[in-house]
């Protein structure tokens, strides 16, 4: 299985050459006619290197002519010419450490998408000598990034980095509790930060990002406010976590300050009767879990549960379910948070038109509380206009308490 780009792209590849050979195997007479076409019009350029200080280079000259390349690649090359150039580099050990801490990179950076890409961007972000007001773009952070690299210090020192902003950015992003807090580049950029201060105990980090799922679900998630919102406020703040170094209650208090203008009692009124569904769906999915784990806290059970293992794993769409279906929910209610709740991957879609009273027994049977707590709803007093507005009340009730930093 692969575990890396690289081990991606080479198994894709051996796959689309046998299925050329089978295709061609179907379509010609003989394998043998395909043999001497590769005989006779395939060629190779061999170019051979004496040392590995010159792969760099040629690397460099490829790039320059045009080939695609990415960003942290070019940094990759750049740092080892670097170390190459500098006087008894293999003696002092640099070029090993270069490659081990280069094999990590990648090793962390894997398959998911994008991420290097992330923590090229975070790593010279978080390194600017000032604050920036934005994240740094990809050239403009190898740029940053070479012009430190100045000697075998300060090239380890940035290889080194990487790795650790790699390795927050994983973090990050690996969770998909957080999916709907984690989709703002900046607010990604903040909790990285904070998970890079290595003074800081796991207890202190814990407590930051509570305040910083807070803060960020209310403003981009309650709100739904753009990318474009923040953006100054989170950057800057996560280049001073680790250039100033500020304390933890610093860092709280910062938080807080962010989203002080965005009030708790706003957000909760502003889903009052709106569309939670449609364009929603990431974020109601974290909200129904969240009050799932209320559930199972206020009744003192341990959260664990294998269908949210798998509701984790497909899209929200295909765990919403309506409670009044929406072919027969009037316009008011059909996408109300009110009358949505999750269920089990397919569920939803099985159940379909259903009248609520049928529903019932099945959403009982998928051991989800905030699923029981309808099916006790309908069975107490029906599924109604009067039923829904009262749970909207009572999902809103604690939400105020929920996200209120």
């Amino acid at each position: 299985m692969a575990k890396t780009v690289a081990d991606r792209e080479i198994l894709q590849a051996i796959y689309d050459s046998h299925n050329f050979v089978r295709s061609w195997n179907t379509q010609h007479t003989s394998l043998s006619n395909l043999v001497a076409l590769l005989k006779n019009r395939l060629f190779f350029l061999l170019h051979e290197i004496d040392d590995e200080k010159s792969v760099y280079t040629v690397f460099e000259v490829l790039n320059s002519r045009g080939l695609d390349v990415s960003w942290i690649d070019r940094l990759k090359s750049i740092l080892m010419g670097a170390a190459f150039d500098l006087k008894k580099a293999n003696n002092s050990g640099i070029i090993s450490d270069l490659h081990k801490c280069w094999r990590d990179i990648y090793s962390v950076i894997g398959l998911r998408q994008g991420l290097s890409t992330e923590a090229l961007r975070f790593a010279a972000t978080l390194f600017a000598s000032q604050s920036p007001n934005r994240p740094l773009g990809e050239q403009d952070s190898v740029e940053l990034l070479k012009s430190i690299a100045v000697d075998a210090k300060q090239i380890r020192r940035v290889a080194n980095w990487l790795l650790e902003v790699s390795r927050a950015c994983d973090v990050v992003t690996a969770n998909p509790r957080l999916n709907a807090v984690t989709r703002i580049s900046q607010a990604r950029l903040l909790a990285a930060a904070i998970l890079l201060r290595a003074d800081i105990t796991s207890k202190q980090r814990d407590i930051l990002l509570a305040r910083w799922e807070k803060v960020t679900f209310r403003i981009y998630g309650m709100l739904s406010y753009d990318a474009r919102t923040g953006v100054g406020e989170y950057v800057r703040l996560a280049w001073r976590v680790i250039n100033e170094k500020l304390s933890v209650r610093d860092i709280s208090e910062a938080i807080g300050l962010i989203g002080k203008e965005y009030s708790i009692e706003e957000a909760t009124e502003n889903l009052r009767g709106a569309n939670c569904y449609e364009g929603w769906e990431g974020e109601l999915r974290y909200f129904m879990f969240r009050y799932e784990e209320h559930l199972a806290k206020k009744e003192g059970l341990n959260f664990r549960n294998e269908q949210w293992e798998k509701i984790w794993m497909v899209s929200p769409a295909d765990s919403i379910e309506h409670i009044w279906a929406k072919s027969v929910a009037t316009e008011k209610y059909r996408h109300c948070i009110g009358n949505l709740v999750l269920l089990p991957p397919r569920l939803n879609s099985k159940l379909q038109d259903d009248a609520p009273k049928d529903k019932a027994v099945a959403y009982r049977q998928t051991g989800l509380l905030i699923a029981g707590k309808v099916a006790d709803s309908i069975a107490s007093e029906g599924w109604k206009a009067k039923t829904i507005k009262e749970r909207e009340d009572t999902l809103l009730k604690w939400a105020s308490t929920e996200w209120a930093d």
